[in-house]
């Protein structure tokens, strides 16, 4: 074998390239940032997740103040109407504004998941609600004293009206008894009293005779007058009582009874109406006629007005002459 400073015609032979670390680098590099963007990814998510849990968290919270506010307005309503059902119809109007809120907040309130719109609305609504119960207040306020000062004015005029009542029942009882001394007053007075035992002749002529066969009336008369009972038609009863003691009454001829103040019921024998004036003197006559014979004896003449007897009289019938 020689040797030789030329070079040789054969090829020499390279050597090859290794690229498994290549590879090997470049797979760690994409798993390194594979795990950085997961890193990333995860941790994006958690501040995601808790920054949706914070707004949740932050609704949550404004939705429970939401609600508290609600019942504290909703308390002080109740506070409001609750104590005022006397109020409650001047108030009506008012409450009627309210109920109207009141339904739309819970309904914003009611709701799972409310959004913050809803939620920004429910709060105007409290505070519109806030400032009508509000007003609300002021006015019950100013009706209560309204209704006080009534009140007092009632207590006061009922005050006046139990002394009217008192001072009326004591002038009512006055003017009671007062009507029952000019009733009693105006009674009439009966004097003059006249008995005239009437025998009736042939041709209309009448004679005065004492003999009890011969009469056939008795004209009774007698004056009345008083001077203060009022003018107009009275009735004035007369009883007629025979010799055996007995009332004289037929009822043919208008007897009956009448109530006296003093004697309670009591037979009359003659109702007589009298005009009366004033003041003045009225002459009263009026025949008793009974149609049967006249007895021996005494007849007693009795005259009421008013209740009261006012006047009375004796005639005395005789036997008769001779051969009477």
């Amino acid at each position: 074998m020689s040797t030789s400073n030329y070079p040789s015609a054969t090829p020499s032979q390279e050597p090859k390239k290794d690229y498994k670390g290549l590879i090997i680098a470049l797979l760690a590099a994409g798993l390194l940032g594979t795990w950085g963007y997961l890193l990333w990814n995860n941790n994006k998510n958690e501040q995601t997740i808790q920054q949706k849990e914070a707004t949740i968290a932050q609704v949550t919270d404004e939705k429970t103040e939401l609600q508290r506010n609600f019942d504290a307005s909703l308390a002080r309503l109740d506070s409001v109407t609750g104590n005022n059902n006397a109020l409650e119809g001047k108030l009506s109007e008012k409450n009627s504004e309210i109920t109207k809120l009141k339904s739309e907040i819970r309904s914003i309130l009611n709701k799972r998941n409310a959004t913050a719109a809803e939620l920004k609305r429910a709060k105007e609504l409290i505070a519109q609600m806030n400032e009508k119960v509000a007003n609300l207040e002021q006015e019950v306020a100013r009706l209560t004293t309204e209704n006080q000062q009534l009140n007092t004015d009632l207590t006061s005029e009922k005050t006046k009206t139990t002394q009217l009542t008192s001072d009326l029942a004591t002038t009512t009882s006055q003017k009671v008894e007062l009507e029952q001394k000019v009733d009693v007053a105006s009674t009439l007075n009966a004097y003059n009293i006249a008995i005239t035992p009437i025998n009736e002749k042939k041709g209309g002529k009448e004679k005065v005779t004492s003999t009890a066969k011969r009469v056939d009336k008795l004209v009774i008369s007698f004056d009345v007058d008083n001077r203060i009972a009022p003018a107009g038609q009275s009735d004035v009863y007369v009883l007629v009582t025979g010799p055996d003691g007995k009332p004289v009454s037929q009822e043919t001829l208008g007897s009956g009874t009448f109530t006296t103040r003093e004697e309670g019921d009591r037979p009359f024998t003659a109702k007589v109406p009298v005009k009366i004036e004033t003041g003045k003197k009225t002459p009263v006559e009026f025949a008793w006629k009974p149609g049967e014979n006249f007895q021996r004896g005494n007849y007693k003449i009795e005259i009421y007005h008013n209740g009261f007897k006012i006047g009375e009289g004796t005639r005395e019938l005789k036997k008769g002459g001779l051969f009477g």
